[in-house]
């Protein structure tokens, strides 16, 4: 059974930053593209960021770019999503998802989903 377990959410101040980590069970993490979607309260799941199997390509949403960072550790079966200069308009619930490829991945029809960390930023 799949199973994808996202860490690291919580309450901060704008201005700061969060490092969101995402363990994968149950697949081979090395030949599945990685990614981040979010979803704000009243709003559609949207893409944040996603990493290639072996981690040489990634692809940021244009208004995290400079701020957020997406890495994995196929060692460790655990994709991250560094998350700095945080803005209130990023609260929102964090998804974690594995897809067979990038494009999957970033067109939101991954086959695995978590079940989200919530990402709380005050002004």
């Amino acid at each position: 059974q799949v199973r994808l377990a996202e860490a690291g959410g919580g309450l901060v101040q704008a201005g700061n930053s969060l490092r969101l980590s995402c363990e994968a069970a149950g697949l081979t993490f090395s030949i599945f593209g990685m990614g981040w979607f979010r979803q704000a309260p009243g709003k559609e799941r949207e893409f944040v960021a996603a990493i290639s199997r072996s981690g040489d390509t990634t692809v940021v949403k244009d208004s995290v770019k400079g701020r957020f960072t997406i890495s994995r550790d196929n060692a460790e079966n655990t994709v991250y999503l560094q998350m700095n200069s945080l803005k209130p308009d990023d609260t929102a619930i964090y998804y974690c998802t594995a897809g067979r490829t990038l494009a999957v991945v970033t067109g939101g029809s991954s086959d695995y989903w978590g079940q989200g960390t919530q990402v709380t930023v005050s002004s």
